[in-house]
């Protein structure tokens, strides 16, 4: 018996009544049956939706005849929100009348879940009495005889009216001694979690099945005559099958064989297919279309005994439309599930996990066009599914077809989960002709349908790993959907944004705001002790993604190229494309020298930079705010000095006003001089620095999560790389080292070293440096992850960023509130390992984009831009 056969179950006295665990209940009874008092028992408070109660929130009284209306579309909208989130549901109400019924059978199928009906048949004189009982209930005499002949007549055709299991209670006694079993869906596998070897449909070929099998690492068990009856895999692994199993292929007896017995013997899951659906039927008896393949399959079990025959029969009637696994992580189903189906039971689930959906359209070779649901997927559970065949597996929004048409001369393939692996065997042979040939892609291309405004727009709540959910508020989306569609790369490609950081604390030293010991103190407080320094570049932020060849760039992310160079907002760094592509290919040919892209095992890189000189990117913001603040300062306070000057010749008294100038003039020097050290010319590759300082991801792998002194190691390499491909007599190398110091926090004299360091790196001109843990993912000892880094910018860089008379103002200036940068940097360094996560793990690009979007979101946050 199946899920979707309905079932008739009258209980007798002490009878266990199952009750599937997302369903919905439909208590029937007259009034003064005890339907609430059943209800209390057996279910908890929040399952039950009574109609009484309804009455009273419309209407301030539970027994208002005349709010009954009102009150059962109240009703019905809760039952509706309930099913519709998955939860079980009972209605206590009499629901005697047929037409009360049949809407909460409609709501049942509209959410997918059983319907499932419990009649408390108790005698007239016992509801009668129990209502005499009440006396905020006094009942026209005629209410319980025409509840009772409602409900004799109801008895006949419950199954008829859609309820999927019927419970008839007879007598009190029995009402009293019931007992409500719950019980799990027969999809709800959510218990197992793998790992899983998914195959796709294999159509009767037994010999590439045994192949795959094996190359899977699975032990082949055969009877005595050689053929395969079982296999198994020695690390516990278990094969599920996706269905089609039968017809087209030359062995669809040997399928069935070896598939039957792992399924009987535990080591393998299946669900039906469309193919076994029909042969199913005709070996009932029922009156099928012979098409397809189905006549090879007839053929073929015709030559097998009646044992094993009724074997197959009851095999496939038994199986499952699919099956949720690994905690609902997994979704094995043939032809595909939306998420609003995942472990529902109805005919309309069943029908779109066999056949799928059609547009309701022919193409030219007659045959119906499938409906692209897996385009607008969105669900957190990868669906496996195969039915439509494709040349090639691949995954498509978190879904991926496994149907690669082994019957016709393609490959049988399976999925490695949780790996995400593809293994693959080719066919022995074109066993069976197409109707058409197959596609040359899956549906809607490697990615489907890239973004949808609907991933992005509005408030969102983006999931992370690390830090729990995150907030982007509906105008921070706005801000950033502007920028991302009018300036931004294409998405492909954007696959990170780098986080803002918060700068160190407040110093209190005299003629400072910002001084190194109160990083080391900070980090020590959180009880990190490994600490690194890294050398702040007198550069921008960039983003770096580099690919071994053009190849490997189409293969892995829909674009063939060299890379990608981007800047903090998702904005190509550089409008010259072949500069990017000269600065592109010096890091290449580093990075194959130095044998990352084999040590990694990758045709791409993305790495976190600093792109030197400042000027590159920012010559407008120099001409325009900078340059020209020293230009008008060096117009107006010589000539005021000047006057001041004579002023003073004249015996007026401005020597006070005159020092004020002097100072401000100063100031004015310094702050040019400052600026001016992160310009200078560039003629092509000619002066252009790039400062590597993390390695973020490779194919399959988060990088950042690794310690900041392998990334560093890392980075030597490259850079040395380059060093020595350039030669004394060629051009400058590109790539440019970033300096660094190991400091342990509870030392003094390393912190001494290091505060001294930074000293000579700022008093020579330098931006600073940034302070991280040495473990990227530090937390303190309550738990809470620490700032993944500190910057801690010199006084001379900070005279940039605060105006070039900042340090006469610092008492001022120490008040500054540093909470919510604090906060908004964890946000976005969450985020961006997120965004590294899904894209090691091979999610679809709309997943990775969710997070890079919300990094860009949480930048139009109100937040001082100097911090």
């Amino acid at each position: 018996m199946t899920t979707e056969t309905p079932e008739t179950t009258p209980a007798r006295a002490g009878r266990r009544l199952p009750v599937t665990d997302v369903s919905l209940v439909v208590l029937i009874g007259s009034t003064g049956s005890g339907k609430s008092s059943f209800a209390r028992k057996h279910f908890k408070p929040t399952e039950v939706v009574s109609s009484d109660f309804c009455r009273g929130l419309v209407a301030d009284d539970e027994n208002d005849q005349s709010a009954s209306a009102d009150a059962f579309d109240v009703l019905h909208y809760i039952v509706g929100k309930r099913l519709a989130a998955g939860r079980l549901t009972v209605v206590d109400a009499t629901n005697v009348q047929q037409e009360a019924r049949r809407q909460l059978v409609a709501l049942a199928r509209e959410h997918h879940v059983l319907p499932i009906a419990i009649v408390l048949d108790v005698p007239a004189e016992v509801c009668a009495e129990r209502n005499r009982a009440r006396p905020d209930r006094q009942l026209p005499a005629h209410v319980i005889p025409r509840h009772q002949r409602e409900l004799r007549r109801s008895l006949r055709g419950l199954e008829r009216e859609g309820f999927r299991k019927v419970h008839v209670l007879r007598g009190v006694e029995e009402v009293e001694r019931a007992e409500i079993v719950p019980e799990k869906r027969y999809n709800d596998l959510r218990h197992l979690t793998g790992p899983f070897d998914v195959v796709g449909d294999i159509h009767g070929c037994r010999s590439e099945l045994e192949t795959l099998l094996e190359r899977l690492g699975y032990a082949l068990t055969r009877d005595e005559r050689g053929r395969a009856v079982d296999a198994a895999h020695p690390e516990g692994r278990t094969a599920v099958f996706v269905g089609d199993l039968v017809d087209r292929g030359p062995d669809t007896p040997g399928v069935l064989r070896l598939v039957m017995g792992m399924v009987e013997a535990g080591h393998a899951l299946c669900v039906p297919g469309n193919h076994e659906n029909k042969l199913g039927r005709w070996m009932g008896g029922r009156k099928v279309t012979v098409s397809h393949g189905l006549q090879e399959s007839i053929d073929q079990l015709s030559a097998e005994s009646d044992e094993f025959r009724a074997r197959v029969r009851e095999f496939m009637r038994g199986l499952v439309s699919h099956y949720l696994l690994d905690g609902g992580a997994l979704v094995v189903c043939h032809a595909g599930l939306p998420e609003k189906y995942h472990g529902r039971a109805s005919g309309r689930v069943r029908s779109h996990a066999l056949y799928g959906d059609t547009t309701g359209e022919t193409d030219e070779y007659g045959l119906p066009v499938r409906y692209p649901w897996a385009e607008e997927y969105r669900g957190r559970a990868l669906v496996v599914y195969g039915h439509t065949p494709v040349p090639v597996a691949s995954f498509l929004n978190n879904t991926i077809c496994l149907d690669t048409g082994c019957a016709f001369g393609g490959s049988l393939t399976a999925l490695r989960y949780p790996e995400r692996e593809i293994v693959a065997v080719p066919a022995e042979q074109e066993w069976y002709e197409p109707v058409r040939p197959m596609h040359t892609d899956a549906p809607g291309g490697r990615e489907g349908r890239p973004l949808d405004l609907a991933d992005v727009a509005g408030r969102r709540v983006v999931e992370t790993a690390r830090l729990g959910n995150v907030a982007v508020r509906e105008e921070n989306a706005a801000a950033a959907l502007e920028v991302m569609s009018r300036f931004a790369l294409d998405p492909r490609l954007l696959t990170y944004l780098p986080p803002t950081m918060a700068p160190s604390p407040t110093s209190r030293r005299e003629g400072l705001l910002e001084h190194p010991e109160e990083a080391f103190f900070a980090y020590r407080h959180d009880g990190v002790r490994q600490v690194v320094c890294e050398e702040k570049h007198m550069g921008s932020r960039a983003v770096v993604l580099v690919a071994r060849d053009d190849a490997a760039l189409e293969k892995r992310f829909g674009l063939p190229g060299p890379g990608a160079i981007w800047t903090r907002t998702g904005r190509a760094f550089l409008s010259d494309e072949r500069l990017t592509g000269a600065i592109l290919d010096r890091l290449r040919a580093a990075a194959e020298d130095a044998g990352l892209f084999d040590e990694l095992d990758t045709g791409w890189l993305l790495l976190d930079a600093e792109l030197l000189p400042w000027s590159l990117k920012a010559v407008e913001l120099l001409r325009r705010q900078y340059a020209a603040v020293g230009a008008a300062a060096g117009a107006a306070l010589p000539a005021a000095l000047d006057a001041l000057a004579r002023a003073a010749d004249r015996g007026l008294d401005v020597a006070e006003l005159a020092d004020r100038q002097q100072e401000r003039a100063a100031d004015a020097l310094a702050f040019t001089e400052a600026y001016r050290r992160y310009c200078w010319p560039t003629e092509g590759l000619d002066g252009i620095r790039l400062a590597p300082f993390q390695l973020l991801a490779a194919e399959g792998a988060n990088l950042a999560l690794r310690p900041h002194t392998e990334h560093l190691a890392l980075i030597d390499r490259l850079v040395e790389a380059d060093r020595t491909a350039a030669g004394p007599a060629a051009a400058q190398p590109v790539l440019h080292r970033t300096g660094r110091l190991l400091v342990d926090t509870g030392d003094d004299s390393s912190v001494a070293a290091a505060t001294a360091w930074w000293e000579e790196l700022t008093g020579a001109g330098g931006e600073g440096m940034v302070v991280k843990p040495v473990d990227p993912l530090h937390r303190d000892g309550s738990g809470r992850l620490v700032q993944p880094g500190l910057k801690v910018r010199g006084r001379e860089y900070l005279r940039i960023i605060y105006g070039p008379d900042y340090t006469r103002h610092l008492d001022r200036l120490r008040q500054r509130s540093l909470g919510h940068k604090r906060s908004l940097a964890l946000r976005e360094y969450a985020l961006g390992l997120e965004s590294l996560d899904r894209l090691a793990a091979g999610e679809p690009l709309w997943r990775v984009h969710e997070a890079v979007f919300a990094v860009l979101a949480l930048e139009s946050e109100p937040v001082d831009p100097r911090l």
